[in-house]
């Protein structure tokens, strides 16, 4: 009981560490794991684990093959999670270098590595080829903690933000696919016919069943044939189910049923999928966070040294490091609007995630204990090649940005909480700018028409999501709550300015502050003459967003004064000779403007002529 506590306490602690210095959490995971597991034997007087995840002996957690049993699963609900959130229109809109990096990058990484490992391992070209396909995979959860620390230009975000998101189900695609090839041959490893026959069998039986399991699943969600309260144990329970079907037409074929379940899911219209992926999300943190203490800590202090006294591995990790990936990505950047300085930064930070880490663990337990050639060496190898990815990448990566000069001065993107007719018009203004303009809002037709006027719009509720874990508001810097209601408003900025509002954070003064004539002291206000109710009905009369040009103290006080007092006329903007737009104060007797300087006052006013 108290290794198993131990265990989750241990787990989650090291998450709170991984989000507390801004690192990802694969990295305090595995070395808490190593900590209790290994390394403990150092130091206890029995010269036993501390955590041993086999039960040996009297001591241990799982007998027999229960590890496996619970880390297969646990992989299996992990791979669906991160089969749900690769969307093929989203391949479409990323772009030809990041669609390339994801493909022919991948088969750079593949084929690289696979050499890399024969030559310089000596191992069996399955095994080389293995690990090649697992260490593919960057994956999200080890990109974000550096997008979210390094301040990054636009260019070289987007790049490693979606390489990290589309890699992660392919990259775990392509390891089970060789894994699944190497298991159909048999433990004598003998490619007949009869091999390649079962092969087919496991990716035919995998992939069908995967689909049509999620097209069912699709059509009960769709029909609502599950309570909403049961909604989510129920997917778990049927991918659980989905699973071990598969497993039992097709030895070893569960992965890949649940891979292309989660991928013709993340395809389709599925209802409450924000919802499920939240569920999923959570649920994969806590198994993630059990599954590598107990796998750091299964691991021995034999396998330890096979990196340790051996120059062959260290050797390997600096060819996939300084060679494979930068080969990658020049090659499949060729043509792009990358420079050279954003593609060597892209070639350096390509820390391997969760997934190659996971993967590498049940490969190697399941072909280990088939007695596969080389198969010890799977799951040090893969977790050095984690390990030493991520430390470099986090201690160094700022660094090297700035040295390259691919860090961003300022965040210039807005962030708008509010999608109506007004603030979608504001917003394409801005954009007209300059401006990368972001929409949040619950309601889904609104995001749509933000959509469609060319900004980027975020379906969330600002109550319940949380907005600093999207990769999309990475480069915000300034943020404008802008809904009907002033609880939302104030809501938003109080709880997002430290993240976005690096240049400011406003929000629209409320319908009883306007009232009371009382200039509020917060100090974050939009606009302190004109309340939602005031702006909208000025749209609806027909305001436009305008400019009108102003030189010097004067005549700016008095321009801003004729245009406060016509109808349907909103003061918006300062915006100052070099292009920066500031709100203008409650009071402006305090001002003074470059007299031969040429400004803006940008307002919703009516229609010229």
């Amino acid at each position: 009981m108290l290794e198993l506590a131990s265990i989750i306490i241990l787990g989650i602690f090291a998450q709170w560490v991984a989000w507390k210095i801004k690192v990802p959490a694969i990295l305090p995971l595995i070395l808490i794991g190593l900590s209790v597991g290994p390394l403990s034997t150092l130091f206890t007087e029995s010269g036993e684990k501390l955590i041993n995840p086999i039960y040996i002996d009297g001591h241990g957690l799982f007998p027999g093959k229960s590890l496996f049993y619970f880390v297969s699963l646990a992989i299996g609900i992990i791979l669906f999670e991160g089969g749900l959130t690769l969307k093929l229109r989203e391949v479409k809109e990323v772009g030809p270098s990041i669609v390339r990096l994801i493909s022919l990058g991948s088969l750079i990484t593949f084929i690289g590595a696979g050499l890399a490992a024969h030559f310089i391992m000596g191992l069996p070209w399955t095994i080389d080829f293995l690990f090649a396909g697992l260490i593919i995979v960057t994956g999200p959860t080890v990109i974000a903690p550096i997008l979210q620390n390094v301040p990054l230009n636009r260019n070289v975000a987007a790049v490693l933000k979606w390489e990290g998101i589309l890699i992660d189900p392919i990259g775990a695609l392509v390891a089970v696919l060789v894994f699944e090839f190497i298991r159909s041959a048999g433990t004598g490893m003998e490619y007949t016919s009869h091999a390649f026959m079962t092969f087919l069998q496991i990716i035919l039986i995998g992939g069908t069943l995967g689909a049509i399991a999620g097209y069912g699943l699709f059509q009960i969600v769709k029909k609502n044939l599950v309570p909403h309260y049961l909604l989510n144990v129920f997917i778990l329970a049927y991918v659980l189910a989905v699973f071990v079907l598969s497993d039992e037409l097709a030895h070893e074929s569960g992965l890949l049923a649940v891979v292309v379940m989660g991928l013709s899911m993340a395809n389709l219209d599925v209802p409450h999928i924000k919802e499920i992926l939240s569920f999923k999300e959570s649920l994969s943190v806590l198994l993630i966070s059990i599954l590598f203490i107990l796998l750091a800590a299964n691991m021995n202090m034999d396998e330890l040294e096979l990196l340790i006294k051996d120059w062959r591995p260290i050797t390997l990790f600096a060819v996939v490091v300084l060679a494979v990936r930068p080969l990658g990505v020049f090659l499949s950047t060729r043509g792009s609007n990358l420079t050279l300085q954003e593609k060597l930064f892209i070639s350096w930070v390509g820390p391997r995630g969760i997934v190659a880490a996971g993967i590498a663990s049940l490969f190697g337990l399941t072909l280990a204990a088939e007695q596969i050639e080389g198969s010890e060496y799977i799951t040090p190898l893969v977790f050095m090649v984690v390990l030493g990815t991520v430390l470099l990448n986090a201690t160094t990566a700022r660094l090297v940005a700035r040295l390259l000069g691919v860090i961003q001065d300022t965040s210039s993107g807005v962030l708008i909480v509010g999608a109506q007719d007004f603030t979608i018009s504001l917003g394409t203004y801005l954009k007209e700018r300059g401006r990368n303009v972001f929409f949040v809002d619950s309601n889904q037709r609104n995001i749509e028409k933000a959509r469609d006027a060319g900004m980027h719009g975020i379906i969330a509720n600002i109550y319940v999501d949380d907005l600093a874990e999207e990769y999309e508001l990475l480069e915000v810097g300034s943020i404008l709550a802008m809904t009907g209601s002033a609880e939302v408003n104030e809501y938003a900025i109080t709880r997002y300015k430290s993240n976005f509002g690096e240049n400011g954070a406003y929000r629209l003064i409320s319908g009883d502050e306007l009232k009371q004539r009382k200039t509020p002291e917060d100090g974050h206000v939009f606009s302190y003459t004109d309340d939602y109710i005031n702006i909208s009905e000025a749209h609806r009369e027909g305001s436009v967003i305008r400019e009108e040009i102003v030189k010097g103290t004067e005549n700016f006080r008095e321009t801003l004064q004729r245009m406060r007092e016509e109808k349907y006329c909103v003061p918006l903007f300062l915006r100052h000779p070099n292009d920066k737009l500031n709100t203008i104060p409650a009071d402006v007797s305090e001002m003074e403007l470059e007299e031969d300087q040429e400004y803006g006052i940008v307002f919703l006013g009516a229609r010229k002529g």
